[in-house]
Parts: structure tokens; C-alpha cells; sequence
């Protein structure tokens, strides 16, 4: 088994995935998948874990927040995601597809039921597969966000520790790891120096 990590998309790839799964049966659930991974960096197990509740305010509303529970997250270190607007209005529709629901599973199978994690994992290597692209797995919406987050901190006035609670990890060396390097971007700075 290979233990290199997941490939992370370029804008032009994780266009491709989108452009996909739009002709597919399920276009707003699936880009919600996909979005779900690139855009809150979450986990297979977390997509397929995510229940409305998690989504919802209160009052029944989306919320601009994603809180992602103790009892679906990797060592039950839950957090909050703040909403990408994209994503966001992504989860309205399927919100209104699904006839407004305050409970239940947010990832349905085609047959209706809750997806599992297994079935996110097998989902995302199909949706690659007939893309295309190599080295991808269900963990590659992860490290992408996660590589995309690192790479804008100075843009948005934060540090690589709010990247570490964004992705729910527990030490700061873990998300490290996460991050891919760019040579292009480091012979760029280099040459500011």
C-alpha cells in the first residue's frame, strides 16, 4: 500500500471535479461533497457524519458556521468552520431539495440513507478516476484546503495556528505535515529577500 500523501488540486483541477459532478444524478449533493472537503476541510468521516444541526441556526437557517461535532471528529476534537459563501449557498439548495429538514443526515445515499465513510472514500476515487487526475483520494479536498489556508495567512492577518484549529488538529507539527511546499513560490521568495 502507498503511503504517499494525497494529491493537492490546483484551481484548474478542482474545477474539473466541479464541472463533473454537475452532469452527474445528485449535481447539488455531490458539489456539496466536494466543496464540503476543498472549501471546510473536512474529513470523510465528517461529510458523511455531518447532520443538519450541525448546519443549522436555531431558527432553522443555514448558519454561517459549520460546527463539526466531538462524535464525528478524528479523536473528538470538534471545531468550528466558518462558512465559505460558495459553499454556503450550496447547502441551501440541497437544504431546500431535502424538504427543509432540521434533522438527519446531510450526505444521503442515492437510496436515501446516511452515507458512511466508506462510501464518501469510494465516491471521491470514482469522481477522480473518470476525471482523470492521479494520486488523488478522498483526503485531497483536505490538504488542499489546508496547503490553500497556509499559503493566505499574511493576506488575511492570521497565523499558521488558526489553520491547526480550522483543521482540528491537535498539534501544530500534524498540520504542518499537511502543507505542500511549491517551488515556484519559494524561489519567489527568496528573490524578495
Amino acid at each position: 500500500m502507498s503511503r504517499h500523501p494525497a494529491k493537492v488540486l490546483a484551481p484548474a483541477e478542482l474545477r474539473r471535479v466541479l464541472a463533473h459532478v454537475q452532469t452527474t444524478r445528485m449535481p447539488t449533493r455531490n458539489r456539496v461533497m466536494v466543496l464540503l472537503s476543498f472549501k471546510a476541510g473536512l474529513r470523510a468521516a465528517e461529510i458523511a457524519g455531518l447532520t443538519w444541526p450541525m448546519i443549522l441556526t436555531a431558527g432553522g437557517a443555514i448558519s454561517p458556521c459549520l460546527s463539526v461535532s466531538p462524535a464525528i471528529a478524528k479523536m473528538h476534537h470538534g471545531r468550528r468552520i466558518p462558512m465559505h459563501p460558495e459553499l454556503l449557498a450550496l447547502l441551501r439548495d440541497l437544504h431546500r431539495q431535502q424538504g427543509r429538514p432540521r434533522q438527519g443526515p446531510v450526505m444521503r445515499s442515492e437510496r436515501g440513507g446516511a452515507m458512511t465513510a466508506r462510501s464518501v472514500v469510494n465516491w471521491f476515487k470514482a469522481v477522480y478516476v473518470a476525471v482523470g487526475l492521479e494520486g488523488c483520494s478522498s483526503h485531497s479536498g483536505r490538504r488542499t484546503f489546508i496547503t490553500q489556508s497556509a499559503r493566505h495567512l499574511a493576506k488575511a492577518g492570521a497565523s499558521l495556528r488558526d489553520v491547526q484549529e480550522l483543521a482540528g488538529h491537535r498539534a501544530l507539527s500534524t498540520t504542518e505535515r499537511y502543507i505542500q511546499g511549491d517551488r515556484d513560490l519559494q524561489r519567489k521568495l527568496v528573490s524578495l529577500l
